[in-house]
């Protein structure tokens, strides 16, 4: 499996309405997973068995009152964060700053590949979790929300 052949797979998948792909050859396999912009954000304090009811096409509570529920931004994917589009420029956000839903949080590199991580609602940052070149988890909380 050369890596022409996985960019084909990501962009079938992703053009697709799977959730996942797997696709074996030559004794490897490559399993992939489609996790929605709406799996990033997540209540604070909720267990990874909840998580499931973020994906798209599932409901889901909207988060009306942030005040009283905490809202953690998670990482869609493991790899490794950028907070800052390039070394030297200023950082995609701050805390106390207040951000517009579409807007770039930060950005993940895995496998090459950056991938950004984007505000599902308007917000505020209220505390960066984490630091740039950080190696994150999928799941890991990346920035709290008020």
């Amino acid at each position: 499996m050369n890596q022409e052949q996985i960019r084909i797979l990501i962009d079938a998948l992703a053009a697709s309405e799977l959730s996942e792909l797997e696709y074996s050859e030559d004794g490897c396999t490559l399993r992939l997973v489609k996790q929605g912009a709406s799996a990033s954000l997540a209540r604070a304090g909720r267990g990874a068995e909840d998580a499931s009811a973020d994906l798209p096409g599932e409901s889901r509570e909207p988060c009306v009152d942030l005040a009283a529920n905490p809202v953690e931004c998670l990482a869609p994917l493991y790899g490794v964060i950028h907070l800052q589009p390039s070394p030297g420029e200023p950082l995609f956000v701050q805390p106390g700053q207040q951000i517009a839903a579409g807007q770039t949080l930060c950005v993940i590199e895995a496998m090459k590949v950056f991938n950004e991580v984007r505000a599902e609602a308007d917000v505020t940052i209220a505390e960066v979790l984490v630091r740039s070149g950080d190696e994150v988890e999928a799941g890991q909380p990346l920035f709290r929300l008020a």
